[in-house]
């Protein structure tokens, strides 16, 4: 392992996280009413921190030959050992603003020093949540020092908290490491190995020139598109400017943090929930198809096999979850609720994991329907989760393929995606992503339900789906209107880990785990 390579890019990526950090912490300056004291409290040490470490790892490897000497190893342990540092400081915030017990909660009589430990878990937990664009929460009476009994717990905290917690999540929507990029392309020689090891950021084929260009043109496209539904939602929709800021941060990521403990059902706004639906599904399609389509390419653009997939599938489910909602009854909705709050669930479980309804008293047919549409989630090269429509027809592909044999042991079969073969590794590629995915969600099955043996069969599948799949909410104990502190702290632990493979999609986490990759040569 070249560690001074590792160093320069740990560096680089931590430096990255004091900007936002700052920005937050002249908001609570400038516009919350606990001033300075407050501001210095919550954001001065983590602030500090990425700017000090951050330029010591970078001045470490100064005069190194970077570009050179950087390798998929290197890349890949890079990009999964930098979300720890990243995670670690956008926690420091919550543990030290008083969102969970800190430091700072010592001095009541009630708290002791288990409780703030616990806080710190909990702060680790909310900031993995946020970077990895999972969404869940664990902000509730029982775990923040800031709610009073029968208050809203999130709105409860300081904006500049809220803020900060949908910041973390527009900044992991795209990825920490393509925003480096911008920076980093010229010193790595382009750095390809560094943009492939972050799977789940947009598409890796080059756009224009250089890899630098396509980062820079990709993150133009989602900042614009952000202040866009940041208008739409202020204008059209009706929302306070705080809300509007704060629900498109979280949209173009498809994080889905809210600003209240409801999230987009307190508003119960059907003008809402059509900006959220049409964003939703652009965050859940390849960027660079986006790219194709503001270049007037839009025909070479919906040929995409994988788009139309995608839509196909969303359709279907919607229009299943509608009959099955109406023909119930359950619900106390009219015809057109059922399909309004149907088609906003059907898009939002593979993007955002917002909920214009408790789904978790849906019939079992759509919540089983809502379980699938979590496996599969949106479209490779697109901020939304799950194992992403491309794998799932692949594998699909693969299984007709191995039929065929059986009948015509002969006969040779390509499998085909828009009309080009399918080289054999890459194939082999999401084969080895679908055994390791099945394999750590039976183990995550397994660690959940010996750890904590009051939840039932549907809580512990779903909350092992959501996770790794990075959707946010799951079923019944962890549905839309609970949060996730009812989790004991080794489960929130296994929780963590769980997001952060999933963001990373496995195998960027479990290059770690080979020895080779910590091998020590030049």
């Amino acid at each position: 392992m070249r560690w001074d390579v590792v160093g320069f890019i740990l560096g680089w990526t931590i430096r990255l996280v004091a900007l936002p950090l700052a920005l937050v912490a002249a908001y609570s300056c400038y516009l919350e009413a606990e001033g300075y004291d407050f501001a210095i409290r919550a954001y001065l040490i983590p602030l500090i921190l990425a700017a000090v470490v951050g330029q010591s790892l970078v001045s470490l490897a100064r005069g190194a030959d970077i570009a050179s000497r950087l390798r998929d190893r290197e890349a890949f342990a890079s990009v999964a050992l930098g979300w720890i540092p990243v995670v670690l400081l956008g926690a420091l915030p919550y543990w030290l603003g008083g969102v969970f017990y800190g430091p700072a909660e010592l001095s009541m009589d009630s708290v002791a020093v288990t409780d703030v430990m616990s806080g710190a878990i909990h702060s680790w937990f909310e900031s993995m949540s946020g970077f990895t664009t999972t969404g869940s929460t664990v902000i509730d009476h029982a775990t923040s020092p800031r709610c009073n009994e029968g208050s809203d717990c999130i709105s409860s905290q300081p904006q500049s908290l809220i803020l900060w917690r949908s910041l973390t999540q527009w900044l992991g929507g795209m990825g920490v490491i393509m925003l480096g990029l911008l920076i980093l392309s010229q010193a790595l020689g382009g750095g390809m190995s560094l943009a492939r090891a972050e799977l789940t950021g947009p598409s890796l084929s080059r756009l224009g020139p250089s890899l630098q260009w396509t980062a820079r043109r990709l993150w133009t496209i989602y900042i614009v598109l952000t202040l866009i539904e940041m208008i739409l939602l202020r204008f059209v929709g009706e929302m306070g400017l705080f809300d509007s800021v704060n629900y498109a941060l979280t949209t173009l990521s498809s994080g889905g943090f809210g600003t209240s403990d409801s999230g987009i059902m307190a508003f119960d706004s059907a003008r809402i929930e059509v900006i959220l639906m049409v964003f939703m599904v652009l965050t859940c399609i390849n960027f660079s198809l986006l790219h194709l389509i503001l270049a007037g390419r839009s025909k070479e653009a919906f040929k995409d096999g994988e788009v139309r997939s995608y839509l196909f599938i969303l359709t279907i489910a919607w229009l299943a979850m509608a009959f099955n909602i109406f023909q119930s009854g359950s619900q106390d909705l009219g015809f057109l609720d059922t399909v309004r709050h149907s088609m906003f669930q059907a898009i939002s479980i593979s993007s955002t994991g917002y909920s214009s309804a408790d789904f978790a008293t849906w019939p079992l047919f759509s919540q089983f329907v809502l379980l699938l549409l979590m496996i599969i989630g949106a479209t490779a090269g697109s901020t939304g989760g799950g194992l992403k429509v491309l794998r799932i027809r692949i594998a699909f592909e693969l299984s007709k393929r191995e039929i065929l044999k059986i009948i015509q042991p002969k006969k040779v079969v390509a499998i085909r995606f828009n009309d080009e073969v399918i080289d054999e590794k890459r194939i082999w590629t999401v084969l080895g992503m679908l055994s390791s995915w099945t394999v750590l969600v039976t183990a995550s099955i397994l660690a959940f339900s010996l750890l904590e043996p009051s939840l039932n069969m549907t809580d512990v599948l779903s909350v092992s789906l959501s996770l790794l799949g990075n959707t946010g909410p799951a079923l019944g104990a962890f549905g839309p209107t609970a949060t996730w502190a009812s989790l004991g702290e080794p489960s929130l632990i296994i929780a963590s880990l769980l997001m952060w493979l999933g963001r990373l999609e496995l195998l960027t986490v479990l290059v770690l785990l080979h020895p080779k990759t910590w091998r020590s040569d030049v």
